[in-house]
């Protein structure tokens, strides 16, 4: 039997916001910040447009231009560290929030657990051995979150230092530390753009196909105006790749007026986390 994924929460479950109590339990599960793995705030930056981070993306592919490192493999490097970054920038803005209204931090109240010594701040104080220190927090980070983002940072050969010696490494981690990466900052589906863009990108210039993950914003549409999903019914897509014909499924039965906490997704097992997590596929489904 194929997995069915649920492409979003179902109302009165433990995610609902509108089950969750307005104050936290009596006894809650805190975790003790170090203050390597949080920085002051200071005056927020602005948000992050879609042809911004485009651009920030390209920009680590110069960064890999000239590298020993062949440029089919270039995403398998970039995309990780750029799910890596967004997961710790999320938390650091769910830590604040936290210590803001109660007074401290809640395990429980994450999206996502970014286990101790695995955030990005801390790989980016490594001087040596950095490829090891990335590896080490993206395993972690997998670990302790293995319902929703295993496999999720591939299998990239972070260690070769004849492929990614650590001052490539260290230009690559300064340079997604340039930009903000959080929620407040980005929007969900900026992410889940960026993401379709880098893959169509790299299949331009490396002169293959990227059907199998890719398919244009218009055939999509196309695509969902004859199917017409309606809320309660199930849509199973063969070939996905970057999912996003199935949230575009997911838009069209909200934008009729229908329930999409009633909705469904199938997919085949193969497609990568990756995707999924992009998309903003995780425990409280398409989220804020």
């Amino acid at each position: 039997m194929r997995p069915m994924i649920a492409l979003t929460i179902k109302p009165g479950s433990p995610n609902d916001e509108r089950t969750r109590p307005a104050t936290k339990p009596r006894h809650p599960t805190t975790t003790k910040q170090t203050p390597s793995r949080m920085q002051p705030q200071t005056t927020p930056p602005p948000d992050v447009k879609l042809q911004q981070l485009e651009s920030h993306l390209w920009g680590a592919a110069n960064i890999l231009r000239g590298s020993p490192l062949d440029r089919t493999d270039w995403k398998s490097y970039i995309l990780p560290l750029l799910f890596f970054k967004r997961i710790c920038d999320c938390w650091d803005e769910e830590h604040a929030a936290m210590v803001q209204i109660y007074g401290e931090d809640f395990a429980d109240e994450h999206r996502f657990q970014v286990p101790d010594g695995c955030h990005w701040n801390l790989v980016r104080e490594t001087a040596a051995n950095v490829g090891a220190a990335i590896a080490n927090a993206m395993r972690g980070i997998e670990r302790a979150n293995q319902a929703h983002l295993y496999g999720v940072f591939g299998d990239g050969q972070w260690g070769n230092k004849d492929r990614l010696p650590d001052a490539l490494l260290k230009d690559l981690v300064e340079h997604f530390s340039a930009l903000p990466l959080g929620n407040q900052r980005v929007r969900n589906d900026i992410i889940g753009d960026a993401y379709e863009y880098l893959i169509k990108t790299f299949a331009d210039a490396t002169k293959k196909k990227a059907g199998e993950f890719y398919t244009p914003r218009s055939v999509v549409r196309l695509m969902i105006e004859i199917l017409d999903p309606q809320e309660g019914e199930t849509v199973y897509d063969p070939a996905c790749g970057t999912g996003g014909m199935l949230l575009a499924a997911v838009e069209h039965v909200r934008a009729q007026g229908g329930d999409r906490r009633t909705f469904f997704g199938k997919l085949r097992y193969r497609v990568r986390q990756s995707a999924l997590f992009a998309r903003k596929m995780g425990p409280r489904g398409l989220g804020e």
